[in-house]
């Protein structure tokens, strides 16, 4: 074991660049299919490994490997895994080997490419949450860009060519933001090693406003890169667009994970390197994720399209993402925390729990956003693949003719709109809890976007397509699972309820005991506090 553990980290980065190639030199598309899901299992069984393995008692790095990579600028391949990224890395390998099962039974055009496509997305998003070197971050970090933009672009709608093409240019323009931020920190410590640079204090030894003035360079600089990818309010346009023309499982990948990218690069990064400039800007953060939270779920209200509804929502839950984040930042130096807590008229102690306890709703949020949005994309896309048609007005009455259906819809749709029991009212009680506390007039006004979350899933999901009685001249043409013509709606068949079962399992185990992922979470949360006040 101590030899995999020594080497699990390249290990997992290299298996979905190995299939990648292996299904490039195959020509027959059952035997691509087969092994592309053969291979996504093998990165999530070590995933499962990562999770009995690291010991999030002792909590830090580890699993860690660091050796030369290039030497000449200073380069290292560094790898390592904390409880932040030890539960993320298990949620990617987890809903990319659902979404390689069931495109497998969906793409039926150039399939060696969307396989290859989706074991390279893979590959990135896994090295984003394990790489501690800049350069390795920032390589990983736009590998992600090229698979996606292809799997929009090619297998995507009809609108395919602007949603991707709108993709890439936004996303890249973070991109270019954060690499102009990541060599002013170099500049300023001369290493390009995450966790050193964060332990240099880049910055601190000028004057203090000569310190605020390039620590608050830097921090927009990530701050663009990161907001773009979140996205947050109000860099989230290319969102819709996106989700809408992408393919059921891109759909669930952006989601799922790369949505999550974003959120991680402010937790690894900003936070960690730039404490002073994330508190000084840290009310900008908590509004740009509580009106997030609002317009999101306002938005989804208004829309026709189901894929698109699902698509805001993730802008409205990652709003509380950023709440959190935003919350903890407020009270990230010791002179910080002293002013909240005589302000509310708190310990400082208390202050630092809230802090902790905002940044574990933000963490669980991430995680549970995934797998609850990651259901919701499949399940539009369940009922795209039958009716071709994602206009709501076009359904009804369709509890009576697909109950299981109906049924996964509900679970997910609960988790969705935070009903205790399932997984996202956690996420959402802690991100509330810390927020109140730290930032209560921003706090309060979220909390529109919880009852508004109510109207969109009950009214405009759930009541359009299940409720009343079904009309048969509304839709014309229905097909089953497997492209055959149908007479009407069928309910979901042995593949799709594969797919789902591990979400809605992990909707009611999170739900009933969210201690199963808190442990990492909480662990993460509480360090990345005490490395700051420890800086300064």
């Amino acid at each position: 074991m101590e030899f995999l553990n020594q080497w699990i980290l390249p290990l997992i980065l290299a298996l979905p660049l190995l299939f990648a190639v292996v299904t490039m030199l195959m020509t027959n598309e059952r035997s691509i299919k087969w092994l592309s899901i053969v291979g996504s299992l093998v990165p999530l069984a070590l995933s499962i490994y990562m999770l009995l393995a690291y010991d999030y008692n002792a909590g830090g790095m580890q699993f860690e490997l660091n050796i030369p990579w290039v030497e000449s600028l200073g380069a290292s391949f560094h790898l390592g895994a904390d409880g932040l990224s030890v539960p993320l890395v298990f949620l990617t390998a987890l809903l990319s080997t659902l979404s390689i099962y069931y495109s497998a039974f969906t793409i039926k055009t150039r399939v060696k490419e969307f396989f290859v496509m989706f074991h390279l997305l893979e590959l990135s998003m896994l090295g984003v949450f394990l790489a501690l070197d800049y350069v390795l971050f920032y390589v990983f970090w736009e590998i992600s860009l090229v698979p996606m933009y292809l799997l929009i672009g090619i297998w995507g709608g009809a609108n395919r060519g602007y949603a991707s093409i709108k993709f890439f240019i936004y996303t890249l323009v973070g991109s270019v933001a954060m690499l102009l931020a990541i060599l002013l920190i170099y500049f300023a410590t001369g290493t390009f090693d995450i966790i050193e640079a964060a332990a240099l204090k880049p910055f601190q030894d000028l004057p203090a406003d000569r310190a605020l003035l390039f620590t608050s360079l830097a921090f927009w600089g990530f701050f663009l890169g990161f907001a773009f990818k979140v996205p947050s309010f109000p860099f989230h346009t290319w969102l819709p667009d996106a989700h809408t023309e992408a393919p059921t499982a891109g759909s669930v990948i952006l989601a799922g994970v790369m949505l999550k990218l974003g959120a991680y690069g402010f937790l690894r990064i900003v936070l960690p390197t730039l404490p002073t400039a994330s508190e000084f800007w840290s009310m900008w953060v908590v509004a740009v994720g509580a009106i997030a939270i609002v317009y999101g779920a306002f938005v989804c209200v208004a829309q026709t399209d189901l894929k698109r509804l699902i698509a805001y929502s993730s802008v409205s839950h990652m709003g509380y993402v950023m709440l959190g984040i935003g919350a903890a930042s407020t009270v990230l130096t010791p002179e910080g925390a002293a002013k909240t807590a005589e302000f509310f008229g708190l310990s400082q102690e208390s202050v630092m729990n809230s802090a902790a306890m905002a940044l574990n709703g933000a963490t669980l949020q991430m995680f549970n956003h995934g797998i609850i949005t990651g259901a919701l994309f499949l399940l539009v896309g369940i009922i795209y693949e039958r009716a071709h048609t994602r206009d709501l007005a076009k359904f009804g009455g369709l509890g009576t003719h697909t109950p299981y259906y109906y049924g996964i819809w509900l679970v997910a749709g609960f988790a969705s709109l935070g009903m205790p029991g399932l997984a996202g009212f956690w996420a959402e009680f802690f991100t509330f809890r810390g927020a109140f506390a730290l930032v209560p007039y921003w706090a309060a006004f979220a909390v529109i976007g919880l009852i508004i979350t109510a109207v969109y899933i009950l009214w405009r999901i759930i009541g359009n397509l299940f409720m009343g009685s079904y009309d048969a001249q509304k839709l014309h043409h229905w097909s089953a699972a497997d492209g055959s013509e149908a007479d009407g709606p069928t309910d979901m068949v042995a593949f799709e309820k594969v797919t789902l079962w591990p979400l809605v399992i992990g909707m009611f185990v999170i739900g009933v005991y969210p201690t199963v992922v808190l442990n990492y979470f909480n662990g993460s949360s509480v360090e990345l506090l005490q490395f700051i006040q420890g800086l300064l």
